[in-house]
């Protein structure tokens, strides 16, 4: 457990924290921070339903579950669109620290970490980020991990409603998870990921994969 001060860290600068930790950052000095608004959009929007989405349930049932049993971590960065190599760094390291959250062996699948980049909404910012999401591509999918990028201007479909933009976020942010059993929907749209869902998941994952595409 952290034992900085709410005072001492408004700016989080790259350190991890659980979810826990966070709301009594937001709830001290520290409240409106940059890490304070991350877990607010991770709670309200992330964790719960959307009338867009087009199925029931939270736009993401992953990170709900994974926020219960406390393998979530979050992070701020300060890099701006000129600190690729501070960022790839940071992000490098999140590998790291999502191998290193504490859980029953069970439920390792279930850990994620979300870091947002506050300075980089802006177009140069955003393009610094897909290079260091795409410069991971390989390294994630070796590893049977998702990396994925959220900012407000995303147009990326969503699967279950091509008009809803599931992937908007009110700052930047990068997140890795483990490739999951239930990711065979997106398995189906990239065949990089299909290929490491199936080393990861062969038999299951192939029966997901078959009932998806009759589905469709």
């Amino acid at each position: 457990m952290l034992t900085m001060t709410a005072k001492a860290i408004p700016a989080t600068d790259g350190r991890f924290f659980g979810i826990k930790e966070v709301r009594d950052i937001a709830d001290g000095v520290s409240q409106g921070s940059d890490i304070a608004q991350l877990l607010d959009w991770v709670e309200s929007y992330l964790m719960n339903g959307h009338p867009d989405l087009g199925r029931t349930g939270a736009v993401c049932p992953f990170t709900r579950q994974a926020a219960k049993i406390d393998t979530v971590r979050l992070a701020i960065s300060p890099a701006r669109a000129e600190d690729e190599d501070k960022a790839f760094a940071l992000i490098r390291g999140a590998f790291g620290e999502l191998e290193a959250i504490p859980c029953k062996t069970a439920m390792k699948h279930f850990r994620t970490v979300i870091v947002g980049f506050p300075d980089c909404a802006d177009p140069g910012g955003i393009a610094m980020l897909k290079r260091i999401q795409r410069r991971h591509r390989f390294y994630s999918l070796a590893r049977a991990r998702m990396i994925g990028m959220m900012h407000a201007g995303s147009e990326d479909l969503g699967l279950w409603n091509p008009e809803f933009r599931p992937l908007r976020s009110p700052m930047p942010v990068l997140a890795i998870r483990h490739l999951v059993e239930n990711d065979a929907p997106f398995a189906a749209l990239h065949p990089a990921l299909m290929v490491a869902y199936l080393a990861r998941f062969p038999i299951k994952g192939t029966r997901r994969l078959v009932n998806h595409f009759r589905s469709g």
